[in-house]
């Protein structure tokens, strides 16, 4: 019986193995296999010889169970390591969507006020308009009271 911290190692160890096949296998593309670990030379050893008798699929997936158990056992997992569900990748043929733009959102209604045709008294968002003169009115007076009150 597994234990559930030997199924999170496993787990664990397991996603690792993938992640680390699959940059190694492109470091080898790239022709940088050379900067990598020699543990990590072996494995892309193994995996060549392995692709002489085998698809490439089957060749990673044997390197991928091999450096799933040397990690297994290096993260201190107990005994051998659980066999996991392989992830259900189903190959897709066209898995690309096409770009769809959004939809453009209505521009906001201005509403009409009642048949005086000017502006509304209110903005869209709700709030009373305050006339650009009204406001030049108001800082004049303020202005010219603080003159007369204080005496400039």
């Amino acid at each position: 019986m597994v234990k559930a911290a030997d199924m999170m190692i496993a787990r664990r160890a397991d996603t690792q193995a993938r992640a680390d096949v699959a940059t190694w296998k492109m470091m080898a593309k790239l022709n940088g296999a050379d900067t990598l670990p020699a543990e990590a030379q072996g494995y892309l050893a193994h995996y060549h010889a392995r692709l002489q008798n085998n698809s490439e699929a089957d060749a990673t997936d044997a390197i991928i169970a091999e450096v799933y158990q040397a990690y297994y056992a290096a993260m201190g997992g107990n005994g051998a390591a659980p066999v996991l569900p392989s992830p259900s990748v189903s190959p897709a043929t066209n898995n690309v969507t096409p770009f769809q733009r959004p939809k453009p959102k209505p521009a906001p209604r201005v509403r009409a006020a009642g048949g005086t045709g000017g502006a509304s008294s209110r903005d869209t968002a709700g709030r009373p308009r305050v006339p650009a003169f009204l406001i030049f009115v108001l800082l004049v007076i303020v202005v010219a009271g603080a003159k007369y009150l204080l005496g400039w």
